[in-house]
């Protein structure tokens, strides 16, 4: 929760950032890219330091890394010491993962999809208390008070971790490996910043197009390296498991469906009606979004249920299919305050439901000495999905720009509608994990030490 935060507070005062930084609007875009970007590197590696080393160990440093991250952002006075900020909050992100990770050594199996349900619930939560919180600071206080609540609010989870989450699991321990570490860094900083900024730079542009290819090429020549790594910091012969893979797949395709209403909603209530907008202020529309994230919330304890009662891939499906659902109604209804809310909210659901059942599929079919840097890999998934999301719908709502975007909202909302589908198609092909899998699980449980195991809670 105190991660999804971060991401939202910034979103009150985006636009007044080349004001408050006495900056270029096309500098100060860069105070999202980089979280984008530091995000997308720490996220894999914080996972395989997680199996290494204790995922514990490792998220008490992430979350340090997060209250450091926003003291430098509350200090900062300018535009560059808050990029310094800012990326060391992106790279506390890996808390994420990880976070979802350690349940599978602290809870017991019996309730260990509730519980992923309910975690992963509350990133719905953080991002829909996060808006109107960030909003109230943002009318009533300085700008710079924002960072100071994300440093307490880090602060206070670093507390909670460090006293209550116990020292548990198998640390397989080992060197980090450093040349997939710097490979994989910068493939993804090629291929993202392509992504994420091709509609300013522009998509037939040199520097998007070199950007783009020499990110290819760097994560190809990294694939072919960490397949003949002893140590790999991603073992890409367990990501390519046809349940792995397939569920990493249909994770894109559910980032790019959530973020598609991420970024459609909130301007769509707060465009004014002339241009076919609501024409809300931020804080009403923010209070308007707040149901999705709530939903979120009291949808885990029901998806635990469910993934007891019929597994997670089921869950996947029926996510995708309320998020397909919802967008339908989107391209047909009325656009006003109640029918936002009301179609805000079953996504959320439908999200709920499938980021439940993600970490479930990926946690069946790799080994505990893989757990954290399996998840991270899929969290990476989804930030890919969202990053395409937040490039194409910008590009589209950028097109309509002093128009009327009416049909540009169409436009995309059926884009998160067809997103959705491939999402729920691509689940009902997810196959069940292969016994060698579950015996390679069993076999390495009954190898750990006594000591190092869990009483189940």
């Amino acid at each position: 929760m105190g991660a999804s935060f971060m991401q939202t507070i910034l979103i009150p005062i985006q636009s007044e950032l080349p004001r408050l930084l006495n900056a270029d609007p096309a500098e100060t875009a860069w105070v999202i890219t980089v979280t984008l970007l530091a995000s997308a590197v720490a996220v894999p590696i914080a996972g395989k330091l997680g199996d290494m080393y204790g995922k514990r160990t490792i998220t008490l440093v992430l979350l340090a890394i997060l209250v450091l991250g926003s003291v430098v952002c509350a200090f900062s006075p300018g535009l560059w010491l808050i990029l310094v900020g800012r990326a060391l909050q992106g790279m506390g992100m890996g808390v994420i993962p990880l976070g979802i990770s350690l349940l599978r050594d602290v809870v017991d199996p019996a309730k260990l999809g509730t519980a992923i349900a309910l975690v992963s619930a509350t990133l719905g939560v953080g991002g829909a208390v996060g808006l109107p919180v960030s909003a109230l600071v943002v009318q009533n206080a300085d700008w710079h008070m924002l960072f100071w609540f994300a440093a307490l609010v880090s602060a206070i989870v670093f507390l909670l971790v460090l006293i209550i989450v116990p020292s548990v699991g198998r640390k397989t321990g080992g060197r980090l490996d450093l040349v997939g570490a710097l490979g994989l860094a910068a493939g993804l900083v090629g291929l993202l910043l392509a992504v994420s900024q091709g509609n300013s730079w522009g998509w037939a542009s040199a520097a998007t197009l070199t950007s783009l290819i020499l990110g290819v090429l760097v994560l190809l020549l990294w694939g072919w390296f960490e397949l003949r790594t002893r140590n790999p910091l991603v073992d890409l012969r367990v990501s390519v498991r046809p349940t792995v893979l397939t569920t990493n797949l249909a994770s894109i395709a559910m980032g790019f469906a959530l973020f598609s209403s991420n970024i459609a909603f909130p301007q769509l209530l707060e465009l004014p009606s002339e241009v076919g907008g609501i024409g809300l202020a931020l804080l009403p529309a923010s209070l308007v979004l707040m149901p999705a994230g709530l939903a979120m919330l009291a949808m885990s304890p029901v998806a635990g249920r469910i993934e007891r009662a019929v597994g997670p891939k089921p869950l996947l499906v029926a996510g995708a299919l309320v998020i397909t659902l919802a967008y339908l109604v989107c391209l047909f209804i009325p656009f006003d305050v109640w029918s936002i809310a009301i179609a805000n909210a079953v996504i959320g659901i439908g999200i709920g439901l499938g980021y439940a059942a993600m970490p479930a599929l990926i946690m069946s079919s790799v080994p505990r000495s893989e757990t954290g840097a399996a998840n991270g890999l899929n969290t990476l998934m989804r930030s890919l999905g969202t990053t395409v999301a937040a490039a194409v719908v910008g590009a589209i709502l950028a097109a309509a720009s002093g128009g009327d975007f009416h049909s540009s909202f169409r436009a995309v909302f059926a884009l998160g509608l067809g997103a959705a589908l491939v999402c729920a198609i691509i689940a009902v092909c997810i196959p069940k994990p292969r016994l060698e899998d579950e015996l390679h699980d069993v076999i390495e449980d009954e190898d750990q030490h006594p000591a190092e195991r869990a009483e189940p809670r």
